[in-house]
Order: C-alpha cells, then sequence, then structure tokens
C-alpha cells in the first residue's frame, strides 16, 4: 500500500510540474508570438495558472492524506481524461499525448479507488477532524 501511496503523490507532482510548464510555455508564445487575440491568450494563461496552482495544492495535500486531496485528484484525472480522449481524435490528433495523458489518470484513479489507499486516505471516525 505504501508503494501505491507513493506512485499517487509522484504523479501528482509530476502532473503539477507538466502544467506549471505549459504555462512557462503559453506565456513565452505570448510575448514571442502575435496570438490571433491578447484577450483570449491572456484568459487562457489565467486559466492555466489556476489550474497549476490547484494541482500543486492537491499534490501536497496528498502527502498529508487529506481527504479532500483524494476527490480533488479524481476530479483533476477526470479532466485528463477527458483532454486524453480529445487528443487520439480530430483533424489535428496527437496518439502519443492521448496516450501520456491517459496511462497517469487511469493509474492514479485506479490506486485512489483501490481500498487500501481509499482508507488512508480517511480520518477516523472519532479523531477532531472528522466531520
Amino acid at each position: 500500500m505504501r508503494v501505491a501511496l507513493t506512485v499517487v503523490s509522484v504523479l501528482l507532482f509530476l502532473e503539477a510540474a507538466v502544467v506549471s510548464a505549459l504555462v512557462v510555455w503559453l506565456v513565452i508564445d505570448l510575448v514571442s508570438l502575435e496570438p490571433s487575440s491578447y484577450v483570449t491568450a491572456i484568459a487562457l494563461i489565467v486559466i492555466v495558472v489556476i489550474g497549476a496552482i490547484w494541482v500543486w495544492a492537491v499534490a501536497i495535500a496528498s502527502l498529508r492524506r487529506a481527504p479532500w486531496a483524494r476527490a480533488a485528484a479524481i476530479v483533476w484525472q477526470i479532466l485528463q481524461l477527458s483532454v486524453a480522449v480529445g487528443a487520439f481524435q480530430g483533424l489535428f490528433a496527437r496518439a502519443d499525448v492521448g496516450w501520456a495523458l491517459l496511462v497517469p489518470a487511469i493509474t492514479v484513479i485506479g490506486l485512489l479507488l483501490w481500498t487500501p489507499v481509499r482508507i488512508a486516505y480517511s480520518r477516523p471516525e472519532g479523531s477532531p477532524d472528522a466531520a
């Protein structure tokens, strides 16, 4: 079980790093290229920054085994699955990107739904933190 918890945390930190790298890439693109709409480009950067902050918060909370981190991580993985599905289809389909998003998402969801990991993220009934 300890290995599963470590894998979940490592994957969440890797995903947070990738989203942060995406923010940097988008900012570099904004500065070096001329977008068709500056408003849209800036809005996209703001949304990705918010996503990066959220994924970093979830990754850090997963180290503490905060109960909310499990649900937030599952939500992030579902969002990642939807992007992966989109990467497999369409005119600009990129199967490599799809697989790179799909495999970690399925792995994290599977591990977070596994009973020993689920229990590790829960608080005992008598604890003062239990609501």
